[in-house]
């Protein structure tokens, strides 16, 4: 198997489908695109003269790599340069040491990484990158949004990355399944879309994970929470309370959710289900499951209701469900009810009203034929706390309720919240406030000392003054 399969593979060993092989077949024959006729014929701006020198080299490089080196030995990256520079000196092609360079490290990132994304990815400081065509790659960085100066060739260039994104994780997107999820290497989350969904050409979205995972300190210099909030969210977790972390889309759940899972003894059995594994536990006893969609023949799926099933089969101390999405949030619960507290996971809404409200609505999605008030009880029994987050105006993710789940008053599920954001200004775009306790002790602060931890009244704001 030559050096160039492997590394269109992901530079993961992996043989090719035999379809990917006709495709790397037609990559090796192509040639140079004839200069367009007509008047301006002539005519070649620096950037074409790039995009052409840096293709020619590119191809010929990749034709003369040797075969029997594996693409994941340190060695690749000095026989690439090696090779380069015979290349260069063979067509004669004279370069400033900052063009070579630059031609160079572009060579490197479609041969061994993800293109003209390897720059963004190196970032720290972006969280987010978005593709909308090839001429189109907008980043986020602390919560805004600008358009970034990188560009693909062309819509098949886009594609070329795509398939080295998803090709290792073995799935697949083509016109007939046009939509997938991925990850990268270090676990940032990959949603895809292409034609003809996606009307503007290949779509892909990249929530970046930090090299280093988030640990609550770094949470709460963010300002997302507090030191009293967190003491009191690490003292529910230990005391294996029932935790479901909502907020909308880019709210920092899965972050947040990260960071609850870390305070989990590490003598427990954790078992974590996500459709893409992002959780970046540090414990040592972890097993992680991931979902997998239907094959191209429309077989093998294995959905995360189904690792929820199987999970409870598996002697789990605590269960991590990435994302309730629909009828798993049933099985949850039961899990919930019966014996496996503890348990957390993530759900989109808009407050935690609404989570109870999505709940039932997954629930139903089950296929299950309940009636509404037993669903109900499930959820009033089962859950213990909500979590609520939000990413607000100027771009920051808080922490803006923590709502106790006390049980039902005829068939209304009743709440309290224990913590509540309270914004106090707005000063040059940035919002100005605190999540501060509400003064209400919660039903399940004798759980808490039950586990040994002795809470002082002042984190409920009980016996201080609130403002």
């Amino acid at each position: 198997m030559s050096l160039l399969r492997r590394i269109e593979r992901g530079g993961q060993g992996q043989e090719p489908d035999p379809a990917d092989q006709s495709k790397l077949a037609a990559m090796r024959r192509r040639t140079p695109v004839p200069p367009p006729s007509g008047p301006l014929s002539g005519v070649r701006t620096e950037q074409n003269t790039y995009l052409d020198l840096k293709s020619r080299v590119q191809n010929k490089l990749l034709a003369e790599l040797d075969t029997s080196v594996d693409p994941r030995s340190p060695e690749v990256r000095a026989t690439i340069e090696e090779l380069f520079s015979t290349i260069l000196a063979e067509e004669s092609i004279v370069l400033g040491r900052a063009e070579r360079q630059r031609l160079f490290e572009a060579i490197v990132a479609e041969i061994l990484g993800f293109g003209p994304l390897e720059p963004l990815l190196a970032e720290d400081n972006i969280t987010e990158i978005m593709v909308n065509g090839p001429k189109n790659v907008y980043i986020e960085i602390a919560g805004n949004i600008t358009r970034s100066n990188v560009s693909f060739e062309d819509e098949e260039h886009v594609l070329r990355v795509l398939d080295r994104i998803v090709a290792p994780l073995g799935r697949r997107i083509d016109e007939s399944s046009p939509t997938v999820d991925a990850r990268l290497p270090d676990g940032s989350r990959v949603n895809a879309v292409i034609r003809p969904i996606a009307l503007c050409g290949p779509t892909i979205t990249i929530r970046k994970f930090s090299k280093r995972p988030f640990t609550v300190e770094d949470l709460i210099r963010f300002g997302t929470l507090t030191p009293e909030v967190a003491e009191f969210l690490r003292a529910a977790v230990i005391a294996r309370l029932n935790i479901v972390v909502s907020g909308g889309t880019g709210s920092g759940k899965t972050t947040l959710l990260n960071v609850l899972s870390g305070f989990i003894p590490n003598d427990e059995r954790i078992i974590t289900i996500e459709n893409a594994a992002e959780l970046q536990l540090r414990q040592e006893h972890v097993v992680s499951l991931e979902s997998r969609p239907p094959n191209i023949e429309g077989r093998g799926e294995v959905s995360i209701r189904d690792l929820v099933v199987n999970s409870l089969r598996m002697r789990p101390d605590r269960i991590v469900v990435g994302e309730c999405r629909a009828g798993e949030a049933l099985d949850m619960l039961q899990a919930m009810n019966t014996g496996h507290e503890g348990s957390l996971t993530t759900c989109h809404s808009n407050s935690p009203r609404d989570t109870l409200s999505r709940l039932e609505v997954m629930c139903l999605m089950a296929g299950m034929d309940l009636p509404v008030r037993a669903i109900r009880e499930q959820v009033a029994s089962a859950l213990d706390l909500i979590v609520h987050q939000e990413r607000l105006r100027d771009g920051t993710r808080k922490i803006v309720k923590i709502t106790e789940i006390q049980g039902m008053e005829g068939d209304v599920i009743t709440m309290s919240d224990i913590f509540e954001f309270e914004q106090v200004g707005l000063e040059a775009g940035k919002v100005i406030g605190r999540i501060r306790p509400t003064g209400l002790r919660p039903k399940f602060i004798d759980r808490i000392e039950e586990a040994g931890i002795h809470l002082p009244p002042s984190v409920f704001g009980i016996g201080t003054a609130r403002y």
